[in-house]
Parts: structure tokens; C-alpha cells; sequence
């Protein structure tokens, strides 16, 4: 799969928008993607899974509750590796859970996110695998928005990978 694909697949199920719009963190921007756009066509999730199956070897999967689990989802359907949930915060109720699933001490894991902007929400499961005992080196990002994520994980020691950055979309938007 190329980029070319991946930019396509997302600009066919409408999910590259451009206006105004705010963002989760407080700021704003020109274009928006809508995650939810892309993780609800059956082709981008393939066309995801494929891309993140290329790059992921024989570690446990993270997916970042809730945009990320059905990446994470897909992405385990299509390279066999289990995966877990990071949750935002631990569950108040039932058992308490902040990471859902198997997850045994000292076990490589690579976390799946959606969309990076500042990287504070996938930070915060790097943070939180690393509590519950994972070990965790590598964030895989579909949309990466060249905003300052790549920088604040590497702060935690981690690696982002993108499979498509904003300079992709906007580049191909000309």
C-alpha cells in the first residue's frame, strides 16, 4: 500500500475537511480530520490495518480508548497479535481497569492512536502500558499533524511513526 492509497481512501470517505475548526486540545486549524469518518469506511480500516500490519512485528497491540480501538481492533484481525485497551482513566466501576485485556510484565507493546496533534493522549497510554508493566517503544499514528507529538514522545522515550502526515494531505490538496 502506498501513501497515495492511504490519502485517497481517507479523502473518499470525506474525513480530510477544510474551514475553521477547533481542536480537542483548545487550539484551532484550517483542516480537520474526522477520525470517525475513516474508522467507520470498511476501506480505510483495511487499507490502516494493511499499513499498520507492515510495521508491527510480534508485539502486543495498544489501542488508545475510544478513537483507536477499532484500529487496534482491524489491525489484530489482520496480523494475528493480541491486543489490550488503554483506557483514559481507570474504570470506576467493575474491576477497576485502566488497561483492559491480557497483559503480562514485561511484554513489548506498540501503541495505535488515531490522530496526533500535541501527543499528550497517546503520552498518557505510553505512561499508563508502562505502569501496568508493558514495555513500550513505539506509537503508531495513522494522521500525524506535525504539531509538536512526535516531539513530546520522544520525550518519554518513545518513537512515532506516522502513516500519513498533515504536510501528505495538504501537500496532495493542491
Amino acid at each position: 500500500m502506498t501513501n497515495e492509497e492511504l490519502i485517497a481512501a481517507l479523502r473518499a470517505a470525506d474525513a480530510v475537511q477544510f474551514g475553521e475548526f477547533e481542536l480537542s486540545h483548545g487550539g484551532t486549524s484550517d483542516y480537520y480530520v474526522d477520525k470517525y469518518l475513516f474508522e467507520t469506511d470498511p476501506e480505510c480500516l483495511r487499507l490502516v490495518a494493511e499499513a499498520f500490519a507492515e510495521l508491527i512485528g510480534d508485539e502486543k497491540l495498544a489501542g488508545v480508548a475510544l478513537g483507536a480501538v477499532p484500529l487496534v481492533a482491524v489491525t489484530a484481525t489482520t496480523t494475528g497479535n493480541p491486543y489490550v485497551i488503554a483506557r483514559k482513566k481507570t474504570k470506576e466501576y467493575g474491576t477497576g481497569n485502566r488497561i483492559e485485556g491480557r497483559l503480562d510484565e514485561g511484554e513489548e507493546v506498540v501503541v495505535l492512536e488515531d490522530i496526533a496533534t500535541t501527543g499528550q493522549s497517546a503520552a498518557d497510554a505510553v505512561e499508563a502500558l508502562r505502569e501496568a508493566g508493558a514495555v513500550v517503544n513505539r506509537v503508531l499514528v495513522v494522521v500525524d499533524r506535525e504539531e509538536g507529538a512526535g516531539e513530546l514522545l520522544a520525550e518519554h522515550d518513545v518513537e512515532l511513526e506516522a502513516l500519513v502526515t498533515a504536510s501528505d494531505l495538504l501537500e496532495s490538496n493542491d
